[in-house]
């Protein structure tokens, strides 16, 4: 065999097909075909029947968004499609039988997740109604809480907002500003916004529908504050105003979500009882005297969030019904589009140019890779919160999934939606077609429940904790001041997924051709190397820190922060590449096996090509391998997937009623063929104008 090292006549596509062994059952693309129903039901996960149930209701033409509202009656028809939820059963599925519940967290989140269908407005302020309001309820207070404060959530009653985010303090809660300090003598809470950073801000249900508000605060006693707790508060009377040392401000029109009446909050000396301490981890008696089942401070804080979760799992989920509704419609008008002729009179499909193929089919390949891995995701969140597996080890996992996974979907659904309205041109801008208010809409995912580049630094620290158990505490200080004793080729860190632990004995050499990265071994050899590497260089460098003042060793770790986001990434990365891989295990399908094969191979060799200089620098692939990976996307995947672009976007399931864009219902065919007919008319009738190109051409030639 001859190296792509080595090789110096071949062109890199040539010698990755000379190098390349046939995959197994590998027949040419138009020789297979996806079976579209079985991969649909594939696609539809283990809760298939809450996702079948939410995008019947999303069908509904009362459940869809109307564009030509304004803010103000936008608002009052999403509230009123709340209303809706709640008469259809779908609400209900996550909260506890003792109050109609079914307790059924998978099917409550994959339901949630599909009502982006409808609009993405109704969506978050369901969620804010009953994944933060209500489930803080459920998860932060005790069966007192639920007997008398859930029903009301539930049923729309008693409209809620979640009043964690402060002004001055987003992602950093354990630093909010507003205070809940208990006064024996009456057996009472004072909640009080001491400074204007101090108040709660963009609070959905805030600005006009909220009745009553779950309120993070520093809760003090006895002149000893214990940390953030959550305390149910009633905001407004039944007429809508707000209650004696209560205010807020309407946040106002916003970038997208302008469904959502978006407020803020701050408080006064108000006076709440004692028992309105939502104390299922903290508690305070009538003398004042605070208890908690856990008893360090930092565990007990990290664990009330974590019961939180459940936010970052939807908006993961959200964001790829989002990105499959984008390709959809992008995919669908890219096969109809016609523009520029080549060898022929007729204008070629916009689906079949290169160009087209690289700007929209590595995103649907990975589009199904974050698919798989919500799925495996999903299976973790109701493992842990059904208590079939919720140990310490459980919820440290789950909550290291949601930081990396979150921040990679919702970025990605930005730029495949803004890719997709792109390639449709003009008629990707036009209202009608959706995907300019979908993009508008999602923008604010990515800070949504923690801002993402926070969240991947945490999948940091578990990384660097998994490489050494040194790690103790989540501070920078405590983070830089890790010394790593021994800095070996390979880093063993636990994915979430599944525990890798791979030397890479062997990849400084360069002798290894692009064949062998199409198998699933080598691809994650690339791709596992890459994520040890870094974790095992950054503990490196980190290495001095031991011996420096707090000050300098958190400076030292500033430095690397960038390097340990971006590991954090390709750690987010990895997981999503094992799922796809793991996933392609239950396809039974010879065809629809062997087209996610080369899908999934897209999808790694994407993250590859997207990694070349750091592969170069590290000696991991030669410069000629380099370019036969590209070469091999363009000359070989692309290819192969173009005739099943539109099978993998109809396995997505979903229905002229959800797409609701007029460029992906056929209409842009029937253009394309009445436009086609005329012109094949006007020549067969010899009535067509002579091109003045061809009396030029023909004078030329008579010469």
């Amino acid at each position: 065999m001859t190296s792509l090292a080595d090789s110096t006549t071949a062109s890199p596509a040539a010698a990755a097909d000379a190098d390349m062994p046939a995959s197994p059952a590998a027949p040419e693309p138009e020789a297979i075909a996806v079976d579209v129903e079985s991969l649909g039901r594939q696609l539809l996960g283990e809760w298939a029947y809450a996702r079948q149930h939410a995008r019947e209701l999303m069908a509904r033409p009362e459940f869809h968004r109307d564009p030509e509202l304004g803010k103000d009656e936008h608002r009052e028809r999403v509230l009123g499609q709340l209303h809706l939820l709640v008469e259809n059963g779908s609400v209900h599925r996550a909260f506890p039988k003792s109050v109609g519940g079914l307790e059924d967290n998978g099917g409550n989140i994959a339901s949630f997740e599909e009502l982006v269908l409808g609009d993405p407005s109704m969506q978050i302020k369901s969620g804010v109604q009953w994944g933060l309001f209500a489930a803080a309820i459920q998860h932060l207070g005790t069966e007192a809480h639920h007997a008398a404060l859930l029903p009301g959530a539930l049923n729309m009653d008693v409209p809620g907002a979640f009043a964690m985010t402060e002004t001055g303090h987003g992602s950093d809660v354990s630093a909010v500003g507003t205070t809940a300090t208990f006064d024996p003598a009456t057996d009472e809470w004072i909640i009080h916004t001491p400074f204007r950073a101090a108040w709660k801000d963009y609070l959905g249900n805030a600005a006009l529908h909220a009745k009553a508000a779950v309120v993070f605060a520093q809760l003090i006693t006895r002149g000893v504050n214990h940390g953030v707790h959550a305390i149910y508060v009633p905001i407004r009377d039944e007429k809508g105003a707000f209650l004696p040392g209560i205010g807020g401000e309407d946040d106002g029109l916003k970038g997208g979500l302008n469904g959502i009446d978006n407020g803020r909050l701050h408080f006064t000396n108000v006076r709440v009882p004692r028992t309105n301490l939502l104390n299922r981890y903290g508690d305070v008696d009538a003398q004042g005297v605070y208890t908690s089942p856990i008893a360090s401070p930092g565990r007990r804080f990290f664990t009330m969030l974590g019961t939180l979760v459940q936010g970052r799992v939807s908006l993961d989920g959200a964001c790829v019904v989002a990105s499959k509704l984008a390709l959809t419609i992008a995919l669908r008008y890219g096969s109809e589009r016609r523009q520029f002729t080549a060898a022929s009179d007729d204008e070629v499909v916009l689906l079949d140019y290169q160009r087209h193929q690289r700007r929209l089919l590595p995103r649907l390949a990975q589009t199904y890779a974050m698919s798989f891995a919500h799925e495996v995701f999903l299976t973790k969140f109701d493992a842990v919160f059904s208590g079939a597996a919720d140990t310490d080890a459980d919820r440290e996992d789950l909550e290291t999934l949601a930081a990396a996974l979150k921040p990679l979907s919702t970025w990605a659904a930005l730029d495949i939606i803004q890719e997709a309205r792109e390639a449709c041109g003009g008629q990707g801008f036009l209202a009608e077609n959706r995907l300019v208010q979908l993009r508008a809409d999602l923008d604010v995912y990515a800070t949504f429940e923690g801002d993402n580049n926070v969240l991947l630094q945490l999948v940091a620290k578990r990384l660097l904790t998994d490489y050494s158990r040194k790690f103790a505490k989540a501070d920078a200080g405590a983070l830089a001041s890790f010394v790593v004793e021994q800095v070996g080729d390979a880093a063993v860190h636990r994915t979430g997924l599944r525990r890798l632990a791979q030397s890479v004995a062997d990849f400084g050499s360069t002798a290894r051709s692009v064949g062998y990265v199409r198998g699933s071994a080598a691809q994650r050899q690339l791709l596992t190397d890459r994520v040890e590497t870094m974790v095992a260089e950054l503990a490196g460098r980190l290495r001095p820190a031991s011996k420096l003042p707090k000050a300098e060793a958190a400076a030292l770790f500033n430095r690397h922060q960038n390097e340990l986001i971006e590991a954090a990434r390709a750690h987010g990365e990895l997981l999503q590449w094992e799922a796809f891989t793991d996933a392609l295990d239950d396809v039974a399908d010879p065809g629809t096996k062997q087209v996610l094969t080369w899908l999934r191979d897209l999808f790694g060799f994407t993250l590859i090509e997207k990694n070349l200089a750091w592969y170069l620098i590290h000696g991991r692939l030669s410069g000629q391998r380099a370019q036969a990976i590209t070469e091999y996307i363009d000359g070989r995947l692309l290819p192969r997937l173009r005739p099943h672009a539109l099978p993998l976007t109809e396995a997505f399931g979903l229905r002229p009623e959800h797409i609701r864009a007029e460029i992906a219902t056929g209409v842009e065919h029937e253009r394309q063929e009445e436009a086609r007919a005329y012109f094949a008319d006007l020549r067969s009738r010899g009535l067509a104008p002579i091109d003045e190109k061809d009396l030029v051409a023909a004078k030329g030639a008579r010469r």
